[in-house]
């Protein structure tokens, strides 16, 4: 899946003057990673995001190996640091994790959640409904979830879970691009909010589950085989 790129187009900022540099430099790096701006493949050359940012290269160093930990960039041999591909095997891995744990956080947060969270939760369902762009679908989605999730207090599983969304949120959005993936989104959504008014933690949880499932059925189909 990897297509190797540059940075050719790619935007930096001047981070000369700011008092924390490395910090700036991820955030932006890791945003430009996740849209897809930066796409699989494309060299990280320390030089040039030096001369893109105005800083030197310490913070750009720093800042690689940050996104490194994270899984977004990987070192090839020769080649230096490159924005990290998925397999098609570390997909289905990833969602089948993430079932597990929105499911089990689901029934921990249901029974907790109050009707001020509950309606914070609708109101990014109907802007996910009326939503016209697959950046605007991703970035409602992980809100209306992160609305739901915050009753749970499962701080290390929401961690976990959102390390999964920036490792397929590239692809979500092209995959949600060209399929009829939110439609069917929206109307679990809506289920999804129901659910919670009811108090009904078995019903949400189980729902969430079959959420993520098909989010990943979806997306291998959209996605081209690899080596694997």
């Amino acid at each position: 899946m990897a297509k190797s790129d540059s940075l050719h187009h790619f935007q930096g900022i001047d981070v000369s003057q700011a008092g924390s540099a490395s910090s700036i430099v991820f955030e932006t790096l890791k945003q430009a990673i996740i849209t897809g701006e930066l796409k699989d493949g494309t060299p990280l050359k320390q030089e040039e995001l030096a001369k893109k940012f105005s800083t030197s290269r310490i913070p750009i160093r720093e800042s690689i190996n940050r996104l490194e930990q994270e899984g977004l960039v990987k070192t090839i041999r020769y080649k230096g640091a490159v924005v990290a591909s998925i397999s098609l095997k570390e997909v289905e891995e990833m969602f089948d994790l993430r079932a597990l744990m929105e499911r089990e956080v689901m029934l921990k947060a249901v029974p907790n959640l109050t009707d001020d969270q509950i309606d914070e939760a609708e109101k990014y369902c109907l802007e996910f409904a009326s939503a016209k762009t697959s950046g605007d679908w991703t970035d409602t989605n992980r809100k209306l979830h992160h609305a739901l999730f915050q009753a749970s207090d499962m701080t290390f599983h929401l961690s976990v879970l959102n390390t999964i969304y920036d490792r397929t949120e590239r692809y979500l959005r092209a995959q949600l691009s060209f399929s009829n993936g939110a439609d069917r989104a929206v109307d679990e959504h809506h289920t999804l909010i129901e659910l919670c008014r009811a108090k009904d933690a078995a019903g949400a949880a189980e729902l969430m589950f079959q959420h993520v499932k098909h989010a990943k059925r979806s997306l291998l189909e959209f996605l081209p085989p690899d080596s694997k």
